[in-house]
């Protein structure tokens, strides 16, 4: 009598690169969401700060409240790919963030610290946060191109979707302050500010992202970040 071969549920085997694929994008995304949030509440002072130095230049109000309004779309965007999957982002905080560690790095203070009004005073302080602003988004923008080469990014059609709206957004993200700073014959960026801007993207990419990655025991968050900011 022939034995009857045991049936194989497929279903139940876990598929490595699913899995890989799963908690790249997760991680990838809980980033991103922390970034997009921060970058925007943080903008309201940046723009704050504009209005009272530069009221003469309506078309420089304009393109940061516009920057501010893109970041704030693509908070929402990054938000609503993790309410459609059913959980809340990874709780990541300012070591993941790039414009967090920029500041620090440049001002000495973290972000909320930063003194605004003093800032506003002093025409080398708003020059060099007008720098650190552009580089942000200059480097953001080259890490989008790249990751819309990913084929994890590809394969997840909303995701996508979601980069290539970013894409389309960067560049008026860092030309306003370009063109500003070369209004008033200022330096787009020092040696200091372009070697701060490199380490802080490898340390992010070569070390934060894998830790994070590798580290299973990282807690979700519990509410949204605009629970409170708005």
């Amino acid at each position: 009598m022939e034995r009857k071969r045991p049936s194989c549920d497929c279903h139940s085997v876990p598929n490595p690169l699913n899995s890989f694929r799963e908690r790249f994008l997760d991680v990838l995304a809980s980033i991103y969401l922390y970034n997009e949030h921060r970058g925007y509440t943080s903008l309201d002072r940046v723009l704050d700060a504009v209005r009272q130095r530069c009221p003469d230049n309506p078309a420089f109000i304009a393109a940061i409240a516009k920057h501010r309004a893109d970041e704030r779309k693509h908070y929402v965007m990054f938000k609503r790919w993790f309410e459609l999957r059913g959980h809340m982002p990874l709780a990541v905080d300012s070591t993941c963030g790039h414009i967090d560690r920029f500041i620090f790095k440049v001002f000495g203070c973290s972000i909320d610290d930063l003194d605004t009004q003093g800032v506003i005073a002093s025409p080398d302080a708003f020059e060099k946060l007008c720098r650190v602003i552009m580089l942000t988004e200059q480097r953001g923008m080259r890490q989008v191109e790249i990751l819309l080469g990913n084929r994890h990014v590809r394969s997840d059609k909303a995701m996508k979707r979601i980069f290539e709206v970013v894409e389309k957004d960067e560049p008026d993200h860092w030309m306003p302050y370009a063109a500003w700073l070369d209004t008033q014959g200022r330096a787009k960026a020092k040696w200091r500010e372009r070697w701060a801007d490199y380490w802080i993207h490898k340390s992010l990419m070569l070390v934060k992202l894998p830790s994070l990655f590798l580290r299973r025991s990282t807690p979700r968050m519990v509410e949204w970040p605009d629970a409170l900011t708005g």
